[in-house]
Order: C-alpha cells, then sequence, then structure tokens
C-alpha cells in the first residue's frame, strides 16, 4: 500500500495534469456508476443491466473535459490572487461560482446530449442550467471554501473531484429527472 501510496505522489508531480484528469475521470464516471449501482440493483424489483454507454460519457467528461479546464482554472486563479484571507478567499470564491460554474454547468448539459445524439441539444440545458446553479452555489461556496483555505495548489483538482462524487451524484439526479421536453415529445 505504502508502494502505490508513494507511486501515486510521484506521477501527481512529474505529471499533474495527467493525475488529475485520471483521478477527476475515475471520480466522475464513478458516480454515474454509484447511481445505477442504486437505481437498477440496489433499489429495483427488477434488478436490470449497467448502462455503460451513458457510465461512458460520463467518463469522457470527467476525464477529458473538465479536469482541463479546472487544472489551467486553478493555476490561473492561483496566481493572479495569492494567499488567504478574507477577502482573497471571497474573490476567489465569486470568480469561480459566477466565472467558471455556469460555462462548466452548460458543458455538463450540452456535451451529455451531444453524446446522446439528441435532436435538439440545447433544449435540457434551458430548462434545468438555472436551477442546477442555484443548487451548485449551496454546495460548492463552502466546498471551494475549504478547497481554497486547506488544500495545497497541486491536489485542487483531485479534491474538487472528490466533491464531485458528491455532487455529480446529484447531477445524476437531475439528468434523470423529468424533462418537460422531453415529456411533450
Amino acid at each position: 500500500m505504502v508502494g502505490v501510496l508513494s507511486k501515486f505522489r510521484e506521477v501527481f508531480k512529474q505529471r499533474p495534469l495527467l493525475a488529475n484528469c485520471l483521478t477527476y475521470g475515475t471520480l466522475y464516471s464513478g458516480s454515474e456508476f454509484i447511481q445505477q449501482t442504486l437505481i437498477r440493483k440496489v433499489f429495483a424489483e427488477e434488478k436490470e443491466e449497467y448502462d455503460l454507454s451513458n457510465v461512458g460519457r460520463y467518463a469522457v467528461l470527467g476525464t477529458f473535459v473538465f479536469p482541463n479546464i479546472l487544472f489551467r482554472w486553478y493555476k490561473w486563479l492561483d496566481k493572479r490572487y495569492v494567499g488567504t484571507s478574507t477577502s482573497i478567499i471571497l474573490k476567489k470564491l465569486a470568480l469561480d461560482m459566477f466565472v467558471v460554474s455556469p460555462p462548466i454547468i452548460a458543458i455538463f448539459f450540452l456535451g451529455m446530449s451531444i453524446m446522446e445524439r439528441k435532436e435538439d441539444i440545447f433544449a435540457e440545458c434551458r430548462e434545468k442550467l438555472v436551477p442546477t446553479f442555484l443548487n451548485a452555489l449551496l454546495f460548492w461556496v463552502p466546498a471551494q471554501a475549504a478547497n481554497f483555505l486547506l488544500i495545497p495548489n497541486q491536489m485542487r483538482v483531485v479534491y474538487i473531484g472528490m466533491c464531485s462524487l458528491l455532487w455529480v451524484n446529484f447531477l445524476c439526479i437531475i439528468k434523470r429527472g423529468s424533462s418537460t421536453v422531453s415529456d411533450a415529445s
């Protein structure tokens, strides 16, 4: 176990973006896998097979899209706003919540709609972006405050990945929620 942990640390030092992408992607797709396990295996009256294509869509966004955005975002944010004073933390929180969060939520819904080959790739985003963003504020403000106060720079994406394991479980629920657009079809 000690050898695995030291190798893990070594990869984070030598290839931080790669390590962050793999870790974040595993946690992100793990959320969908957890959801499917609960819905299809644990609480289902009739057990169903896993929808691995859906897990794969989460893996694509969680491995190739979001960690790349977040890795660069946090590098920029940490260089621009150095320290842990209250004013610095509040600036980082405001920028994170109001500059990067809305596009990330939009990319989630649009990316999933594109990979699902939906006819109107904007419909779900139009319907769910604002409620999802409002819930994101409740979840991410305290999570990001801890991030900016306590987490070392090189571990921010991994920390966000662990928080995202919880958050993406919530997104999975929202994604599965009834859609007036799909109900009208």
